[in-house]
């Protein structure tokens, strides 16, 4: 391991994820504009918005474990490039629009190349040491939170020369990005290092998904966080629809309370995981950060009885606080505990159940969401993060 890292590499890495935290942001304030005109009430259009968001991770979830794989066998350095001009291709349509099957046509491009995110984990893992991989996941973090941050600004200003202005913004930066990959980017996994071989199976992420189970070292680490990102990928589904049917909020508004959380990621970065970090294992600050969750989905379920909305932006400090310290600690814990030749492997498998998750996540939350009651998606937070937090707490280590 060279002690001293790339500066093309870390900053192509942290180009790629501050991007991705944009695209999360740029689009989710401005879709329920997008879809209105295709549906003809709130419900059918909490129903699409859910979909939408569910063909997304479903999508990331089938190429995840491939892109995971093919990284392993071929390096980082193509994987990444050829991923990236995908999501600008994805984007690129979702803007075009024009009718339902077309937002979801660009929304499965957009995922099926989402998958990087396991390839540009598994590059940061190539090019930092084991005893500061926790940090720099924490720095992944933040940058994910200063694209979050901007993300709602940068989208809402750009949605007053019209809605699907966000989305043509989003496939030009991700187009530059992978511009910059292609002339400047070193490959991070060196030919002796490489998987020595690539079959059908690999590609398969059913199976994929058996066999990282088989990993005795990770299976409850990724039981526990699969029943975290059911409620967060259903919470981020409904977030813009919930705040327009509670509170008649703009996306200005919606825009607004992303940035809150992306700022508060950034402070929790800087400034809260380095002091963790020296004090406590990887383990309690995962734990901390899923009783935060917990915390914020208390306040989102009383404010969704109450329409009072600063409760609700209490409840989405708690919980973006909960998230940015959650995050890498587990990548951090599931890092640490497989070898260098299976990091693609392995956050790709892990990239493929949170996926999963997030198809799942929507589904129930839009359902629960549309027929029983707009608390419900919160209170199935508070359940399924309370029962994975028992699950991690009695693990060793």
């Amino acid at each position: 391991m060279n002690t001293t890292i790339n500066k093309h590499a870390l900053t192509f890495g942290f180009i790629s994820v501050f991007l991705a935290g944009l695209g999360l942001t740029i689009v989710s304030p401005v879709l329920p504009f997008l879809v209105k005109s295709y549906t003809s009430d709130s419900n059918s259009q909490a129903t699409a918005i859910t979909l939408i968001t569910s063909i997304y991770a479903l999508s990331v979830f089938l190429a995840a474990p491939v892109l995971g794989a093919l990284s392993d066998r071929y390096g980082r350095r193509p994987v990444l490039i050829i991923s990236l001009i995908g999501s600008s291709l994805g984007y690129f349509i979702f803007g075009l629009g024009g009718a339902l099957w077309i937002l979801f046509l660009g929304r499965t491009i957009e995922g099926l190349t989402g998958g990087e995110i396991s390839a540009i984990f598994a590059y940061f893992a190539d090019i930092t040491p084991s005893s500061e991989r926790t940090k720099f996941f924490g720095w992944i973090s933040a940058v994910v939170g200063v694209g979050t941050a901007l993300g709602p600004t940068l989208g809402g200003a750009l949605a007053t020369f019209g809605n699907s202005v966000p989305l043509y913004a989003g496939a030009v930066l991700t187009w530059l990005n992978a511009l910059y990959g292609y002339f400047f980017m070193p490959e991070s996994l060196e030919k002796p290092r490489r998987s020595s071989s690539i079959s059908a199976k690999d590609l398969n992420p059913f199976i994929q998904l058996s066999n990282i189970f088989s990993f005795k070292s990770v299976k409850w680490l990724l039981i526990t966080g699969f029943l975290i990102w059911i409620p967060n990928g259903s919470l981020q589904a409904i977030f813009s629809q919930f705040s327009i049917d509670t509170f008649a909020w703009k996306p200005v508004l919606i825009g607004l309370t992303f940035s809150i959380m992306g700022v508060l990621d950034i402070i929790s970065q800087a400034i809260i995981m380095p002091l963790l970090l020296k004090f406590v294992t990887d383990k309690k600050i995962a734990l901390l950060g899923m009783i935060n969750e917990i915390i914020g989905y208390i306040f989102i379920a009383v404010s969704a009885f109450t329409a009072f909305y600063p409760l609700f932006i209490v409840g989405m400090i708690f919980f973006g606080f909960g998230d940015s310290i959650f995050g890498p600690s587990f990548n951090g814990m599931l890092s640490k505990s497989v070898s260098i030749r299976e990091q693609g492997r392995i956050l790709g498998g892990s990239q493929s159940i949170q996926s999963l998750a997030r198809v799942i996540g929507p589904i129930i939350g839009g359902q629960l969401y549309s027929i029983a009651s707009h608390s419900t998606p919160a209170i199935m937070g508070i359940i399924l993060i309370g029962v994975s937090a028992l699950v991690l707490s009695n693990q060793h280590g």
